[in-house]
């Protein structure tokens, strides 16, 4: 029985989700490698605003230089990646700290910003400035804004899961003292 009172404590689901979001990432990054040519599309039409409505109080935004779009491709790829990178480190900060009881405030602190780079990618990247600056709303073809929303759900669920452990950690909760 005390496999379950360890499995079924928030730290663990923390760091089931840094596991999950570390996979995701690295899935993301590795895909968007392999397949360049895919999400390159994706990047030039949006930069581009060529599926928006057109208008032209609007348009003077567009980059519709390749060269530009690609770089920006590119970027985006290396931030996930070290997104990826960070979420990892941090899965497995937290299992050492699981299997040794040591603290976990560094694999706390790395799933977090593993976290926060995911909401800079998604909130900022892709939901402000592809999303608002670039009115990716307007296509129909060419709108990550799903993708980006779920991206950013999970990653709260993380943040929030993580810091309510900590919480419990701090305060002496009986669930998570198997951990320790």
């Amino acid at each position: 029985m005390n496999i379950f009172r360890r499995l079924g404590t928030l730290s663990a689901a923390a760091t089931v989700l840094t596991g999950m979001t570390a996979v995701q990432m690295t899935l993301v990054a590795v895909g968007n490698i392999t397949d360049f040519g895919t999400n390159q599309e994706f990047v030039r039409h949006v930069l581009a605003m060529d599926t928006t409505f057109q208008s032209p109080n609007m348009m003077w935004r567009a980059i519709t230089n390749p060269g530009i779009a690609d770089a920006a491709y590119i970027a985006i790829i290396v931030w996930e990646a070290l997104t990826a990178l960070v979420l990892i480190a941090g899965l497995v900060a937290r299992i050492r700290n699981h299997l040794t009881g040591r603290p976990l405030s560094l694999a706390n602190h790395l799933p977090v910003l593993g976290w926060a780079m995911q909401f800079a990618l998604f909130g900022v990247g892709f939901m402000a400035i592809g999303g608002e600056w670039f009115q990716m709303w307007q296509s129909s073809k060419w709108n990550g804004l799903q993708a980006a929303l779920q991206n950013l759900i999970v990653a709260a669920f993380g943040l929030v899961i993580t810091h309510l452990a900590a919480k419990d950690s701090r305060a002496g909760a009986p669930a998570d003292e198997a951990l320790r």
